[in-house]
């Protein structure tokens, strides 16, 4: 992986050029990229700085006379409620109409969650809007066996700048097999699309590495007290733990967990990778928490060194890897309106949907290509270990997550 990484020495803005005549034409042609994130609820932390990450690559190519002749203008909409406390689907699938009845929204950034991904995905393929999600990762949306819900109109419009819980799932069944050394495990999700799915793909693949499954429960992220489960779990003499699901239950989770299965080895997907769950939870009760993220770690590579300084200095904290996903995000949108622009086709969602098809990308994270589906062709599945540095903000992903490694690819 280090070598491979090494071989990004050309940063993302060389795609960003733009020649005296785009800066002349770009005053008076725009379009728009739609925004659809978590900024309400459990999540909103994390929202923000995938927000951050999109609004400035977008701004930088604004910044040197747009794409292909168009400024581009970002459309900002909040898909998380103060009724659900997190993501909420029927905000997802309003904004998804929203985005889909404006002419001038060519393609999309989000959602995060899966479950606003599953509402929205139906009405964007009615519109044939294309949408990139820097963290959406359960596989049903972009899987063809469910083309028919997902996808209804035929083509893929939704992307992804990160891999799929068919990876990020049993990846991590193989860490807890071949690193944890687990024997067991008792395995929870929070009911969510997402949860779920992570949830079912971890477990089948902890079974077919001779795990034994002690036992699956869902809690409901609405309730405040689990120490019935995490009693039950104890009493199974449990060597580890799986959640699938957010911060939103994860945090309690967390909390109760570590008082009453303070010596059993606890894991979560990347429903836990955010500043949310490092603040809500706290520490000691966040400590030695092994969490993935569905993408390489990119935050201590030097070609992003760069990057990193640009984001600090603009919005005053650290990104996240998933900031990296956004911006990488937005450079999969940007290069389509360019590369439709300089063809001489009409810049519209029909045309850039295809062109994102078609990418071929270096960005942040490494090349970026997709399989007929929508699916980044990058499977890379990245393990951190919550460790406590008091030296930095105990909300700091950049601090407070060690990074263990890369996730065991399964071979089949």
């Amino acid at each position: 992986m280090l070598s491979r990484r090494a071989l990004i020495i050309y940063l993302p803005a060389v795609t960003l050029a733009a020649s005296p005549t785009v800066n002349a034409l770009a005053a008076d042609k725009t379009v728009t990229i739609g925004l659809s994130l978590s900024l309400t609820g459990a999540d909103a932390q994390s929202a923000q700085k995938v927000r951050d990450g999109a609004l400035m690559a977008i701004e930088e190519a604004n910044a040197k006379g747009g794409m292909g002749g168009y400024k581009i203008e970002p459309m900002v909409l909040d898909d998380g409620t103060a009724t659900a406390g997190q993501y909420d689907p029927a905000q997802a699938a309003t904004n998804a109409r929203k985005m889909v009845a404006d002419t001038k929204v060519v393609a999309a950034i989000g959602p995060q969650m899966s479950g606003s991904g599953k509402a929205m995905a139906p009405i964007l393929s009615q519109g044939n809007l294309a949408t990139v999600t820097p963290m959406s990762t359960n596989p049903d949306i972009t899987d063809p066996k469910f083309a028919q819900q997902y996808r209804p109109k035929g083509k893929p419009v939704y992307f992804r700048t990160v891999t799929t819980d068919a990876f990020q799932g049993p990846n991590m069944a193989n860490f807890y097999a071949d690193t944890l050394k687990a024997k067991s495990v008792y395995v929870l999700d929070d009911s969510g699309a997402f949860g779920v799915g992570i949830a079912n793909s971890f477990q089948a693949q902890a079974e077919k590495r001779g795990l034994k499954i002690l036992g699956r429960d869902q809690i409901n992220p609405k309730e405040t007290d689990y120490a019935t489960i995490l009693t039950k779990i104890k009493s199974l003499n449990a060597d580890s733990l799986y959640y699938g699901g957010v911060a939103q239950a994860g945090v309690k989770l967390a909390k109760q967990a570590a008082d009453i299965l303070p010596n059993v080895a606890k894991g979560a997907g990347d429903g836990l990778a955010s500043a949310d769950f490092l603040k809500g939870a706290g520490f000691p009760a966040a400590e030695g928490w092994y969490i993935t993220i569905a993408a390489p770690h990119m935050l201590e590579e030097a070609p992003v060194k760069d990057w990193i300084e640009r984001y600090q200095k603009k919005y005053g904290s650290s990104p996240e890897d998933y900031s990296i996903t956004a911006y990488d995000a937005a450079l999969v949108i940007l290069d389509a309106i360019k590369r439709v622009a300089e063809s001489g086709k009409e810049v519209n969602r029909d045309n850039v949907r295809d062109a994102i098809q078609q990418t071929k990308l270096n960005t942040l994270q490494g090349e970026v290509a997709f399989d007929d589906n929508g699916d980044i062709k990058n499977r890379v599945v990245s393990v951190f270990k919550v460790t406590k540095d008091a030296a930095h903000p105990l909300d700091d992903l950049s601090h407070q997550f060690k990074y263990v490694g890369v996730a065991p690819q399964s071979s089949s």
